[in-house]
């Protein structure tokens, strides 16, 4: 059933990509260059005029608009898309579907220096929600259909169906099962392919030549790696900070969108190429054709118009702008590098690519997204060491530099922490004939540890089948010890009956349940090392002499 869903939501995400991807494009030459296509504009020459700021205030003012009627259309999606799926049973009001692509299209069709990944994100999440609403299927089944939905609209406008299925186990399924992977590569591939045939069967930034990185490079890209995390973490900081300053201005909350919108516009008369998604300044830096300084001043200009924008929490995406200013970011770099080693024959461009991918893949906490969007949206295959060395760095410096990620620090102002550390249940890992107690001979435990079951608490499932002589809830010997839980809940309940082709053998008690915990906990505990920056090298030698007091 969910295979079947997830080819009708891969049609559907695909279908709504085209539509995405062309709204944006119709309202962008509307606006800016006045003419009517549905291709999105190169921007490359463009010369805005002052109009341009009535222009990008009326595109923030409608999405105030349409915020109002639907109010998780604000900011970029996947922390809304987070916050259903954790606290909301996967649960997004239909209206979403229209209104985030409509609010997000006409803010980066007046301007606004956003991508469209966020409101197809959500677009396809609403859709995979719906339809899980509208279907009697569970909570964790409506996730899967809405993380199916959400990576289906991405493979559809970038064409990267490996990266969108990376991207929601990385950031929205909070499982890894065979039951969620199915669907999703369904959907996926159905929308990349819908891509192919609607949009372009090319990499959206294609590449001119075929890169690739020879081993001597590699610590050339530990250095870019290291510069991007740099980079990440000043991004992501300081979308922390204009955040914090919007909220502290003496203006209403519906009015941020504007000022935000008024200060994008005032920096895009200054630098076009801040203006809008920016795909054409992304294949421009991937194929290394920016100069050292209009790179520069492009990856600024980019950086504070999208501090601005999503600062102000209108309606946009992430990818695109951390994407052009880690290429922009990259290209300087490569920059730098072939004039230092002109021997070398480095690539301006490879190192742009690999910069985008790092830059957005560490702010985001998606590192593998990154690693594979990139590889996949240019056709740059051929960087894959380089993308992992860069990332690795980069990893190191934004651990060291951020606590929460883009992702998640709205979700911490509002009382939640998400943590994407997802390990196998310890319940699920044994079996009940490996930890029993066996049965002696009157058909009571070998051995009396059991501990009661806790007091208060009534099982949600109530107790499984009884042994037919004493009563007692039972379990088959190769049944895991987590379903042997629900009957220990049941507070009149101290042992489950383990059976073996229905005759009992043994039992399992709190006791059983509470020593697999331990040891999970015992496995997972991090111990200093015995000496080391941790430790102090006397309280080491002091604890290895058996000195009780160190």
């Amino acid at each position: 059933m969910l295979a079947l869903l997830g080819l009708v939501l891969g049609g559907v995400g695909g279908a709504a990509a085209f539509a995405v991807i062309h709204l944006v494009g119709l309202i962008s030459n509307l606006t800016l260059l006045h003419r009517v296509g549905y291709d999105l504009p190169n921007l490359r020459h463009y010369h805005p005029t002052p109009i341009l700021l009535p222009i990008a205030v009326g595109g923030a003012l409608i999405v105030v608009l349409l915020a109002r009627w639907s109010p998780i259309i604000k900011g970029h999606g996947i922390p809304e898309s987070l916050e259903a799926i954790l606290f909301r049973d996967s649960r997004i009001a239909p209206r979403a579907a229209v209104a985030k692509p409509a609010s997000a299209a006409v803010a980066m069709g007046t301007g606004g220096p956003f991508g469209a990944e966020g409101p197809i994100i959500v677009t396809g999440a609403s859709i995979g929600s719906m339809l899980g609403q509208v279907l009697p299927v569970s909570a964790a089944e409506r996730r899967i259909l809405l993380a199916v939905g959400a990576a289906a609209g991405m493979a559809g406008v970038f064409g990267t169906p490996v990266a969108a299925v990376v991207l929601a186990f990385e950031l929205l399924l909070f499982e890894r099962s065979l039951r969620a992977l199915l669907p999703l590569t369904i959907a996926s591939g159905t929308a990349g392919a819908l891509h192919d045939v609607l949009v372009s069967p090319h990499p959206l930034f294609s590449v001119s030549v075929h890169m690739l990185a020879p081993a001597g490079q590699l610590p050339l890209f530990a250095v870019l790696g290291v510069a991007a995390g740099g980079l990440a973490v000043l991004m992501v900081r300081g979308l922390f900070v204009t955040e914090a300053v919007f909220r502290r201005l003496p203006l209403p909350e519906w009015s941020h969108p504007l000022v935000g919108a008024a200060g994008y516009g005032l920096l895009g008369l200054v630098v076009p190429g801040s203006l809008s998604v920016g795909y054409w300044a992304i294949t421009d830096a991937v194929n290394g054709r920016f100069t050292l300084v209009a790179a520069g001043v492009l990856c600024l200009a980019k950086m504070v118009s999208w501090w601005i924008g999503l600062g102000s929490n209108t309606s946009g995406g992430t990818l695109a702008p951390m994407f052009l200013v880690g290429a922009t970011m990259g290209e300087m770099i490569g920059i730098g590098f072939a004039r230092a080693f002109p021997g070398a024959h480095v690539q301006p461009g490879a190192f742009a690519l690999v910069g985008m991918g790092v830059c957005f893949g560490v702010g985001a906490r998606a590192l593998l997204t990154g690693i594979v969007f990139a590889a996949e949206v240019t056709g740059g295959f051929g960087l894959l060491v380089p993308l992992l060395v860069a990332t690795a760095c980069a990893e190191v410096v934004a651990e060291l530099g951020l606590g929460e990620r883009i992702m998640t620090d709205k979700l911490r102002r509002r009382g939640y922490r998400v943590d994407f550390d997802t390990q196998t249940d310890p319940l699920r890992q044994r079996v009940v004939g490996a930890v029993m107690d066996p049965l002696g001979h009157d058909g009571s435990p070998m051995r009396s540890d059991a501990l009661p079951s806790p007091s208060g608490l009534v099982s949600p499932m109530g107790p499984g089948p009884t042994d037919g002589q004493s009563g007692r809830p039972t379990v088959d010997r190769q049944a895991f010890l987590a379903e042997a839980l629900p009957a220990l809940l049941d507070p009149n309940c101290s042992e489950v009956i383990v059976t073996d082709h229905g005759d009992p053998i043994g039992s399992v008690t709190w006791s059983h349940v509470l020593s697999e915990l331990r040891r999970r906990v015992d496995e997972e505990s991090v111990q200093p090392p015995s000496w080391g920056p941790w430790r102090p090298r006397s309280e080491a030698r002091a604890s290895d002499d058996g000195d009780d007091a160190a």
